[in-house]
């Protein structure tokens, strides 16, 4: 993938463009080792395409270790992207300078089995249970994309899924769903304030790969398109804008990067559920300089309903974190109360991801944008 990637910084700035990338890509059947059944197919499979490796050739990580945060520390930098989750009590972050080399990481946390997964060429960082009709599916790398996003199989069907949607749309396990769970990308430090006993993924993989170093140099320049992406970009945004899309039932909406930054805190109504979105600003982006540590900041942001209980609140930003203006209570990033008459309590997350503008649209075409009023 890494050679790949160099091929293509080349190829843009010859001026060549997309299409012939495109054209070099070999078709998913011509990639494939798989013994999927393709028979159950539920996109056209020559949209299904080869990003260069082969099965498992980016390997998941099927045993992870942890360590400690204060551990981590010596090779994790503060402002650092970490993906946090919490189970049942159980905090785990995943550092991107890890996942970008491995994608996949399956793993149980509280007692869940979960697939951990990060898609470099959509800046798309998601967690999925792996429990699937009281099955427990193990995922791996195909080596395709679709929609330039990452293509996971699963070892017990070989049904392929898209990450973007947690869908399987090749196999017999066509049209499945995976069901989501809330996580989020923030720094290091960040997370750590908010879990210093949590566990943090270690580099310890069983794999020798150059972590802390991002071999998608400059990929997220906003302007430029992305890598092996064969349809229709939406104008709206630039492609390669962070966004966070929000999907609540039938209605989706994605609210730029840029303009989270300025507000800090939004308040809207998504398929007639208010939510409130806090941006914390500082976090790295894992796909801008070489070194990851010394990367640009992009910010991070957090999904909540703006109900609690039979209340609902409205937020705004205070130099420490968050403060709603009915009980001045204070709030962190992930919703928690820290002070103040509701300490104690926790906002509900809302189903949402961090990733490129073209990959949200490209998987969500009816998908509003969010303009500051």
């Amino acid at each position: 993938m890494r050679i790949l990637w160099h091929a293509w910084r080349s190829v843009w700035r010859r001026s060549i463009g997309l299409a012939v990338i495109a054209a070099l890509a070999c078709t998913a059947a011509e990639a494939g080792s798989l013994r999927t059944n393709r028979a159950k197919a539920l996109v056209p499979l020559d949209e299904i395409i080869s990003g260069g490796p082969p099965p498992d050739g980016i390997p998941p990580i099927d045993r992870p270790a942890f360590v400690t945060p204060a551990d981590a520390s010596g090779w994790l930098k503060p402002k650092e992207p970490v993906l946090a989750l919490t189970v049942d009590g159980d905090a785990r972050a995943y550092p991107l300078q890890i996942l970008m080399w491995h994608e996949i990481v399956n793993d149980v946390v509280g007692g869940v089995p979960v697939a951990v997964t990060f898609c470099p060429l959509c800046n798309s960082a998601l967690v999925f249970e792996r429990r699937v009709d009281g099955t427990t599916l193990d995922f791996g790398t195909s080596g395709m994309l679709f929609k330039s996003d990452l293509v996971m199989y699963d070892r017990q069907s070989h049904s392929l899924w898209a990450q973007m949607e947690g869908r399987a749309i090749v196999g017999d396990r066509a049209g499945q769903r995976l069901r989501l769970r809330p996580a989020n990308t923030i720094a290091f430090e960040a997370w750590r304030s908010a879990h210093p006993d949590g566990k943090v993924l270690s580099r310890d993989t069983g794999h020798r790969r150059r972590y802390g170093v991002n071999p998608y140099e400059s990929y997220d320049e906003p302007s430029l398109g992305p890598f092996l992406y064969r349809g229709k970009l939406d104008p709206r945004r630039p492609p390669k804008e962070r966004v966070v899309g929000v999907a609540v039932g039938e209605a989706r909406r994605a609210y730029p990067f840029p303009l989270l930054e300025k507000r800090r805190v939004v308040h809207d109504t998504v398929g007639e559920q208010a939510i409130v979105i806090f941006y914390e600003p500082g976090t790295l982006s894992a796909l801008d300089d070489t070194e990851i540590a010394k990367s640009r900041a992009v910010g991070a942001t957090s999904v909540f309903r703006a109900q609690l209980g039979e209340r609902t609140l409205t937020f705004e930003a205070t130099p420490g974190g968050f403060q709603d203006r009915q009980t001045g209570s204070r709030w962190d990033f992930f919703g928690a109360a820290l002070s103040g008459p509701l300490a104690g309590q926790r906002l509900t997350p809302v189903q949402h991801v961090d990733a490129f503008w073209f990959a949200w649209a490209a998987f969500n075409p009816s998908t509003t944008v969010w303009t500051a009023p």
